[in-house]
């Protein structure tokens, strides 16, 4: 699922697909939630380190640290959003469901939106530009992974990391009541 404009009905409906042919499944391994996030927070100091690391003489030339470093924010994100399903009541079986399930079960509508603004909670509204960091890492990470060989500029790969940060800190603030 690649797109530049979020569709709140697109996903709902996919969502439903998803469910129906497994890639989705309902859960109540509520214990995982702090594990996933976890290892999500733990994803980012790793690439963090990457990301930061003025290589010697004898290591991999700095791009190699910088494929890590994107590869491993994309996962950072992609554990917090494995949490932030499963307090949903969810589990996903690869990228692209967690994706789905990320818009469908996290982005408000307009109504729970309201709700939220007027309950002084809008700290813990997930706006759907979360979910372009998240696909937009997505494919970046397999770029990384997969392309012979790509020169990330220092710009792009903050530019991913800074959205990884800023991804798996909001999915804390909003699971932060329900650890």
């Amino acid at each position: 699922m690649e797109s530049n404009k979020y569709e709140k009905e697109e996903y709902k409906k996919l969502f439903k697909e998803y469910l129906k042919n497994g890639r989705i499944k309902t859960s109540n391994d509520l214990f995982k939630i702090k594990l996933f996030l976890k290892k999500g927070e733990n994803s980012l100091l790793i690439a963090k380190h990457h990301k930061d690391i003025n290589p010697s003489k004898d290591q991999p030339q700095k791009q190699y640290w910088d494929y890590w470093a994107i590869t491993i924010s994309y996962y950072s994100m992609l554990y917090a959003a494995k949490a932030a399903i499963l307090s949903r009541g969810y589990e996903v079986s690869d990228h692209d469901a967690a994706q789905i399930a990320l818009g469908h079960l996290l982005v408000p509508d307009k109504i729970e939106k309201e709700d939220l603004e007027l309950l002084n909670q809008s700290y813990k509204i997930f706006e759907d530009e979360y979910i372009h960091y998240f696909e937009d890492a997505k494919v970046e990470s397999h770029v990384a992974r997969y392309a012979a060989i790509k020169t990330y500029t220092q710009r792009r790969l903050l530019e991913v990391f800074n959205n990884a940060t800023e991804f798996v800190a909001k999915i804390g603030l909003i699971l932060e009541e329900s650890l």
